[in-house]
């Protein structure tokens, strides 16, 4: 192992101690499941903000959005990031302060125990399904994950792809389990601002290295398309219309959001929320200004592999991975920076694995057995309960990410609407349409989810103006069945009433 590896190897082995004594130093907190779920509902503006968004961009934005802009130029990151902008302002605008008074006036710790707690659903079917949803969406969305700490380990130091993955694991479990939610979001905190000293880094050294920002700018000029926002670049063909059509697709992204349980959490999880506001900008400008430095990053690479700096990327996505190679080389310092830049890779996954870990196991152990099964337990009980589900899930998670081969980027995406469908309509119509009621909810989050897989599987395959990101389509289908549902039943009384007109004030 060269001194460039061991310089790598020793700063990747310290992050990953230190979130583990961070996972043991808030292990001694959770003395309820709310403190395990919620952290008490005691966060802060700034861990509120950064956790909400370190776990929502994940690796998505270290190597996704650059492999984007790489290798097709900026029509197609830009129309995605720009959904994924505003979704993300508008989420934090519309629904964080809500969500965090209603569930308060409700008792909920969870988002299905919200679902069942809004709509009056004393049976619990509510909270069941979305459960089940939650399972279903999350664990394989864990499961990428690991699978993709496994291979950024495997490539950088020929460590067999299970072993490095299972070893990864064991750390993001170990933390999450000790520590819960705290944990979980003070590590979240964290990994965003290695994140963004990873962006800010690999920008300016990439630009360096090829020849400046104008040699940036006029490389990706020159190229058919690249600098574009009405069409794509092809190495192959050269250019690739963009339409209208595509355009919406892409922007659709930005609808998961209104769904996303680990993001929803943290709303629930704030300590007052006259704080929300703070994070909201907070929020909203890092996310604008890293997925900005993220398109430039992929501009940059182009124009390294133009001038020689590096080579042709065969996997676009592995741009920051090979700047970072190069950046190593200049001596033990440089290499120890470089081995910061790919812990932020790690931490920018990690940040995603244990905020979705966690919100699976919490619909497991809170929304099923302890609803469903076990609905009389003590504190002890339910913590206990609460860390086996989390270890469970893991395992679940790491049978999936078995195989190295498996695309990270595709169950991301899919998952992503999954829960954008199921979820995303009716938090919103659940917030802000006083007539919505457990039937309408039902509806909407069954036919919403049961449509992700019928376009995907069925209705995109045909091509042409049915290659539509699903969640765009699922998405529609469950707000139609929630009114249409809602309106043809008895509407919602008592109780039901009284707590939306109280989280209205």
């Amino acid at each position: 192992m060269s001194i460039t590896q061991i310089c790598i190897l020793a700063v990747i082995v310290l992050y990953l101690l230190f979130v583990l004594l961070v996972g043991i130093k808030f292990s001694k907190g959770n003395k309820t499941t709310e403190d395990y779920y919620l952290g008490g509902r005691k966060l802060g503006p700034l861990v509120t903000a950064m956790s909400a968004e370190a776990s929502d961009m994940s690796s998505w934005l270290l190597l996704g959005i650059p492999g984007l802009a790489y290798a097709s130029g900026l029509a197609d990151p830009f129309w995605t990031s720009l959904g994924l902008g505003i979704g993300t302002y508008l989420n934090w605008l519309f629904v964080a302060k809500k969500l965090r008074r209603y569930s308060q006036i409700n008792g909920s710790a969870t988002v299905p125990a919200f679902f069942s707690n809004r709509f009056g659903d004393d049976k619990n079917i509510l909270s069941l399904i979305a459960a089940l949803v939650i399972i279903i969406f999350f664990v394989p969305y864990t499961a990428s994950g690991f699978s993709a700490c496994g291979k950024l380990f495997n490539s950088l130091f020929g460590v067999d792809y299970i072993v490095a993955m299972i070893i990864f694991a064991l750390v993001i479990i170990a933390y999450t389990t000790l520590g819960g939610f705290l944990a979980a979001s003070t590590t979240d905190l964290i990994q965003s601002i290695i994140m963004t000293i990873a962006l800010a880094t690999i920008l300016f050294y990439g630009a360096s290295q090829a020849g400046g920002w104008g040699a940036v700018f006029e490389n990706a000029k020159g190229l058919a398309g690249y600098f574009d926002l009405n069409n794509m670049h092809s190495d192959e063909t050269g250019l690739i219309a963009y339409g209208t059509l595509t355009k919406i697709s892409t922007m659709a992204w930005g609808l998961g959001y209104f769904g996303m349980p680990h993001i929803l959490l943290r709303f629930m999880a704030i300590e007052k929320e006259e704080k929300l506001s703070l994070s909201r900008r907070i929020a909203s400008v890092w996310v604008f200004v890293a997925m900005f430095a993220a398109i430039i990053i992929g501009f940059v690479a182009r124009a390294m592999t133009a001038n020689g700096s590096i080579g042709v990327l065969d996997d676009p996505e592995t741009a920051i991975i090979k700047i970072s190679d190069l950046l190593s080389t200049h001596g033990v310092l440089t290499a120890c920076v470089a081995g910061l830049i790919l812990a932020g890779i790690l931490a920018a996954t990690m940040s995603t694995a244990d905020s979705q870990l966690l919100a699976a196991a919490s619909s497991a152990s809170d929304d099923i057995f302890g609803k469903m099964i076990f609905k009389k337990q003590d504190e002890k009980r339910q913590m206990l309960v609460a860390r086996i589900a989390v270890i469970v899930m893991s395992i679940i998670a790491l049978f999936i990410a078995k195989d190295p081969n498996s695309s990270v980027f595709q169950i991301v995406s899919f998952a992503w609407a999954g829960f954008g469908a199921a979820f995303g309509p009716l938090m919103l119509l659940a917030l802000f349409w006083k007539r919505t009621n457990k039937y309408g909810a039902l509806a909407g989050m069954i036919s919403g989810g049961v449509m992700i897989f019928v376009w995907k599987f069925l209705v995109r395959p045909l091509g042409g103006v049915w290659n539509i990101y699903e969640l765009l389509p699922g998405f529609i289908v469950s707000a139609v069945f929630i009114i249409v549902v809602s309106l043809l039943t008895p509407a919602p009384e008592g109780k039901v009433i009284e707590d939306f007109e109280k989280a209205a004030e």
